[in-house]
């Protein structure tokens, strides 16, 4: 299945994967400045996600963008994910390291993490939540744990609809178990930056700490002012962090 995605600009192609709290509207924000800086912007939707219909059966999120990379003749991609969309990214960037030149990684998460007692308690309440039919709860719920300090109400909103879609299509749908791997770390070669929030749950400091340990020449910035979501958050702030980046600064 090809993902939904849309592209801009010509030049070396970037692909942004978006958080599992948004979808690719998130990228609103850099997908103009990226294609003015002389880049091809690809962005797609995840399964279950804006345009991008439910998977029918077990599937593997890195899997269906490499798939989108080959049908747009995309051998080679610096690749930018924030949160699940991040986990996505070090799949591929481990499993075809060859493919990616440059990773870019926004508070990410990553398979095999073990969650700490914050993010236990906010899946348990989610939980009880969507137990009692409460959607709008579960939306605000999260709106209000991953949107940081220096969001405006229009960023605030952007999430709100974005959440509220995804959780629309994927509770009428049969659920499949998501096909994934964890990544050898090891196998990376790709220039890497890590990004974390200060106001972000404490696991996604740990999670880019760790990598950043093991991921041979990675650079790991923390955001005094963000939260879980910088890219929305303060994009005047993170887009000349991503060309500083992927211009190799």
């Amino acid at each position: 299945m090809t993902l939904s995605h849309d592209v801009a600009g010509d030049g070396p192609t970037v692909v942004l994967l978006h958080s599992t709290v948004c979808d690719r509207r998130m990228w609103d924000p850099q997908v103009p400045v990226l294609a003015a800086a002389g880049y091809r912007v690809v962005r797609c939707d995840f399964r279950g996600f804006g345009d991008s219909p439910v998977p029918d059966r077990p599937s593997s999120d890195a899997d269906d963008v490499v798939e989108l990379m080959d049908s747009l003749g995309a051998e080679q991609v610096a690749l930018v994910g924030a949160s699940g969309g991040g986990r996505v990214a070090l799949e591929i960037a481990a499993g075809r390291p060859q493919r990616v030149t440059a990773l870019a990684l926004l508070c990410t998460a990553r398979s095999g993490h073990q969650p700490g007692a914050e993010l236990r308690a906010f899946g348990d309440r989610e939980d009880a939540l969507f137990a009692d039919g409460d959607v709008a709860a579960a939306t605000e719920l999260n709106v209000d744990m991953w949107v940081g300090p220096a969001a405006g109400q229009a960023a605030r909103e952007q999430v709100r609809r974005m959440q509220r879609h995804a959780f629309d299509v994927q509770l009428a749908a049969e659920e499949f178990p998501p096909l994934r791997t964890e990544p050898d770390l090891g196998a990376i070669t790709a220039r890497t930056l890590l990004v974390s929030g200060a106001h972000d749950v404490i696991d996604f400091r740990e999670i880019a700490v760790e990598l950043a340990d093991r991921i041979t020449g990675a650079r790991h910035v923390e955001l005094d002012w963000a939260g879980h979501l910088p890219s929305l958050e303060r994009p005047d702030a993170v887009n000349p962090l991503l060309l500083d980046f992927l211009r190799g600064a």
